[in-house]
């Protein structure tokens, strides 16, 4: 069996974007470590939503617990950087911020995870980050530099194919899915990457409740009201069955349905 390293930005990436292939790996026998370059100490949270003197991060590590258990994660641990925000706000040039982390030193911490569990497979982000977010971007860099220094055998980027969600976006109305008011049109959607750059599509239909148990659990970030969670059943399978990666380095024309190609 292998050794699959996911990581991620914040608490609540992993479930979003590649929960449902992380749990289809635990279940297939695979070692399955998630790490976090940050807490999520600048997410949104409603009022009260927190205990008093009860800080968001510390939340969020109970969240993520909750989430791997879910997922059926071996072990999970944080970088130790703080959380950066949204682009242009002052927590992006906080010290200690993610954006702000040296990226050979950050690299390095994550490379000494990867040699330690002799990953055979490590998920980061697309180069944009998905969508631009700082700390999402960081992971590219940072990931991709740690799979370099540790060797790991196959690095992928997890992304959306862009190109199967605006084929989705004009069947909302179809599948009874309301869009949100700020997401604009299908046609400036930009997140993901186009569907001939991907290079593998993960089926975890079979795994959609874990996934959004895992959704679930985030619960300061992802509420049952939330537009993620309140889809209907069909709708929720058509979105999140598929989760869409980049080989780094594959040959032209590769085409895989898991991350563990030619692996035991």
């Amino acid at each position: 069996m292998a050794t699959l390293v996911c990581f991620h930005a914040h608490p609540d990436d992993e479930a979003i974007a590649t929960g449902g292939t992380m749990a289809k790996a635990a279940a297939d026998g695979h070692r399955v470590v998630l790490v976090t370059a940050t807490r999520g100490e600048h997410g949104e949270v409603p009022d009260g939503f927190l205990d008093p003197g009860e800080e968001l991060w510390q939340r969020r590590e109970q969240e993520v617990a909750e989430a791997c258990k879910a997922l059926g994660v071996a072990r999970y641990e944080f970088l130790g950087y703080v959380d950066s925000g949204m682009i242009g706000v002052p927590e992006n040039d906080a010290p200690g911020s993610f954006w702000q982390a040296d990226v050979d030193e950050a690299a390095r911490r994550l490379a000494d995870i990867l040699e330690e569990e002799q990953a055979d497979v490590l998920t980061v982000y697309d180069d944009t980050g998905g969508y631009g977010h700082p700390d999402h971007i960081q992971v590219h860099r940072v990931g991709v530099k740690a799979g370099e220094l540790a060797g790991t055998p196959k690095v992928y980027e997890a992304t959306l194919d862009n190109d199967y969600i605006k084929g989705l976006w004009a069947m909302a109305d179809e599948l009874g899915l309301p869009m949100p008011d700020d997401v604009g049109e299908a046609e400036d959607f930009t997140m993901g990457k186009p569907a001939h750059l991907i290079t593998t599509r993960v089926d975890v239909t079979g795994f959609l409740d874990q996934k959004r148990q895992a959704m679930a659990a985030h619960a300061s970030q992802i509420s049952e009201t939330s537009f993620f969670l309140s889809m209907p059943p069909p709708a929720f399978a058509l979105v999140w069955g598929l989760e869409a990666y980049i080989l780094r380095g594959a040959a032209p024309g590769t085409a895989e349905t898991t991350l563990f190609e030619g692996m035991a």
